[in-house]
């Protein structure tokens, strides 16, 4: 299994506007109006036809109201959201999809389907586009940060906000952790490829991907690993996955053109970070100030999967964020 160990850089730290505070008294507020749990808005799930294949998403909330897109990383899918969905989506129409080759979407070979990061951001740009939605809020974890961005950087027209949790856009954010797959990236033998699967989408790493830097790991559900690994375990899929492991390398190749996009256009944007994440050092998260000094940095006190452990606390800050962006009225999509 593959471990980091990592001292943070105080220079990356210094004058970071992050958080371990309490809730502000305005979060406070907007925390008494969260619906009841018998009230909240029911998920519902859908498949659809799009970019030569079937896509998998999950809804709630009301059509007409502001879109929030929430785009999972590995080893999971959009199953990493049913918590976070319900809290916000009395205020917001929230839409989470499964990638081709991830949950519930299909898995067309890569005969059929070129794995790599630029045809994901296609295939979500598509599905956004059969489902009539011109603009949105994009919440990016994990590979989401590299599909999201790409959709950012190709329509900013479209982009209302951004919510970075543990996806990383800058060179401060990747460690040690990550050698073993910069040298795949730059010679892909197979004696890497096995290592990378072994190590990577394996039953051990999978679950360690969820308790590693987690507060309480009796409260981290085993379902979790047990369903990302049954999904990575099916036929063809392990090869589907080391295609764009592989193609990772491209993205932090993409960072300038990205940080160029933070700068020339200021999207407002929502950094929620859990800081004990060995893989998205929280470094990436400070380094988003650097072009973005308006960005608003929350550090929790816990792993990769933050939504885990603090769903509640992560959904009063997006609730609080998009209240002062977006306002507090369900606005019709333009």
């Amino acid at each position: 299994m593959l471990r980091l160990s990592v001292a943070l850089l105080s220079a990356a730290l210094a004058g970071a506007a992050l958080s371990f505070l309490p809730l502000s008294a305005e979060a406070s507020a907007i925390a008494e109006t969260l619906p009841p749990i018998a009230e909240r808005p029911m998920t519902t799930h859908h498949h659809i036809a799009v970019d030569g294949t079937e896509l998998f998403y999950r809804e709630a909330g009301p059509k007409d109201a502001p879109v929030i897109v929430l785009l999972h990383g590995l080893p999971s899918s959009s199953h990493m959201f049913r918590e976070l969905m319900p809290l916000l989506a009395d205020r917001y129409r929230v839409i989470a999809p499964d990638y081709p080759g991830f949950g519930a979407s299909a898995t067309p070979s890569p005969a059929e389907y070129d794995y790599s990061f630029d045809r994901l951001a296609q295939s979500v740009d598509r599905l956004l586009q059969a489902l009539k939605i011109q603009r949105y809020s994009l919440y990016l974890f994990d590979y989401g940060a590299p599909v999201g961005f790409r959709l950012a950087v190709e329509h900013p027209e479209r982009i209302q906000t951004l919510i970075v949790q543990n996806g990383n856009a800058y060179d401060e954010g990747m460690g040690t952790l990550w050698d073993p797959l910069r040298a795949y990236w730059k010679e892909p033998t197979p004696q890497r490829s096995n290592l990378l699967a072994e190590k990577l989408l394996s039953l051990a790493s999978t679950k360690w991907h969820y308790l590693e830097g987690v507060r309480d790991p009796s409260a981290i559900a085993p379902e979790n690993w047990l369903l990302d690994q049954a999904l990575l375990d099916r036929p063809g899929v392990q090869d589907i996955q080391l295609r764009l492991l592989y193609d990772y390398g491209s993205n932090p190749g993409k960072y300038p053109q990205w940080q160029a996009y933070f700068r020339e256009r200021q999207p407002p944007m929502l950094v929620l970070w859990g800081k004990n994440d060995p893989i998205f050092l929280s470094a990436g998260a400070h380094a988003y100030q650097r072009d973005l000094p308006k960005a608003e940095v929350h550090l929790f006190d816990t792993g990769h999967f933050a939504l885990e452990e603090d769903a509640q606390p992560i959904a009063l800050r997006i609730r609080s964020f998009l209240g002062r962006h977006l306002g507090e009225s369900q606005a019709s999509q333009d």
